[in-house]
């Protein structure tokens, strides 16, 4: 039927193949170009809503920033209660003060026990290094001397060969030469195997420090316990007052929340903030009261699971007050659960 057709009607039927195909081309880049446009386009428009949502944020915290300001100068221009935000604020200061303090002492304290741990581990990794080199060193030593022998024997051998006369030469040369033959052999096995333990030493040497693990479990929650026992005597210290109190709660609320009373009381709470505080500065000696106290803390501590390194905090509530004659007074102050000066950030875990 088909041979009825000439090529012009086929083309007209089907169409151009040439033509089809780079009209099919043009059609797939437009329809990536298009689909490419429109991720472009959704990832401005995402673009553009989180910058507005920052936007919003931005001017929403201006805005609770401007009402704080002035409440706070509304709280500054009222006579009955300047005094009360001069204590705030200094209650404050001092509440950070102390989370440095506690925070340094904690890092301090992790630093050392790592510290011991990496000497205490690279201690017997080069001792074990020492003594693998010092056998080694040992086989060199009889491997030079062995070699050393059969050199000599060697150079013997060869002297002897070489003074025999003609008839006696002829006569022994063959089991000479095998002899000869053989301790040439031996010399360089001698040779190889020296080397060999050569280069086991230098690989010995050229060993790197191992990595120091981590402190185990009984060893984060000694550092606890010790950390907990700081903490607790800093609340003891600044319990005049309440200053410990006190000053918690300034850092946990906002001015004008708290009214700490008449002029009189606010000078009185400053002065006691500052000799209390310079005073803890110069506080010199006290570890063994620390070890004592981590010693009774542990005693109470209760922990959740096996391998857990902070207590619960109820467990240890219990503050020790050991005065210098040695005498425990106890008085209940749950400092993890209240999280006095950010304890729970500086637990070893």
């Amino acid at each position: 039927m088909l041979r009825g057709y000439n090529l012009t009607s086929l083309t007209a039927i089907f169409g151009n193949t040439e033509e089809d195909s780079g009209d099919s081309e043009k059609l797939l880049e437009l329809y990536w170009s298009r689909a490419e446009l429109k991720k472009e386009f959704a990832a401005l428009r995402d673009e553009k809503f989180r910058l507005q949502e920052q936007i919003t944020a931005k001017e929403g915290s201006a805005v609770r920033l401007q009402q704080k300001l002035e409440h706070l100068e509304s709280l500054l221009l009222d006579p009955d209660w300047v005094y009360n935000v001069v204590v705030y604020y200094q209650l404050r200061a001092f509440n950070q003060r102390c989370t440095n303090k506690l925070a340094r002492f904690a890092e301090q304290l992790k630093q050392q026990r790592e510290q011991r741990q990496h000497s205490k581990v690279v201690g017997k990794w080069t001792d074990q290094r020492d003594e693998e080199a010092q056998r080694l060193q040992s086989q060199i030593g009889e491997q030079r001397m062995h070699l050393q022998m059969l050199e000599d024997q060697l150079l013997a051998e060869r002297h002897r060969f070489s003074m025999m006369g003609g008839f006696a030469r002829f006569l022994r040369r063959r089991r000479i030469t095998r002899n000869l033959d053989e301790i040439v052999r031996r010399v360089a096995e001698s040779q190889q195997r020296e080397s060999e333990l050569l280069a086991s030493l230098e690989e010995i040497k050229a060993r790197d420090l191992p990595d120091t693990e981590g402190l185990d479990i009984a060893s984060k929650r000694s550092i606890n316990f010790m950390i907990l026992s700081f903490a607790q005597q800093m609340y003891l210290h600044f319990s005049d007052h309440n200053l410990a109190g006190l000053a918690k709660e300034a850092g946990g609320k906002s001015v004008g929340v708290s009214n700490y009373g008449s002029k009189a009381v606010c000078d009185s709470i400053l002065e006691t903030v500052q000799t209390r505080a310079d005073s803890m500065e110069k506080v010199s000696g006290f570890a063994d009261i620390l070890q004592r106290c981590a010693k009774m803390i542990s005693e109470k501590a209760v922990f959740e699971l096996d391998d857990d390194a902070v207590p619960i905090a109820g467990t240890v509530s219990t503050v020790f007050d050991i005065d210098s004659n040695g005498l425990v007074r106890e008085r209940e102050a749950n400092l993890i659960g209240d999280n006095y000066w950010k304890l729970t950030t500086v637990f070893s875990r």
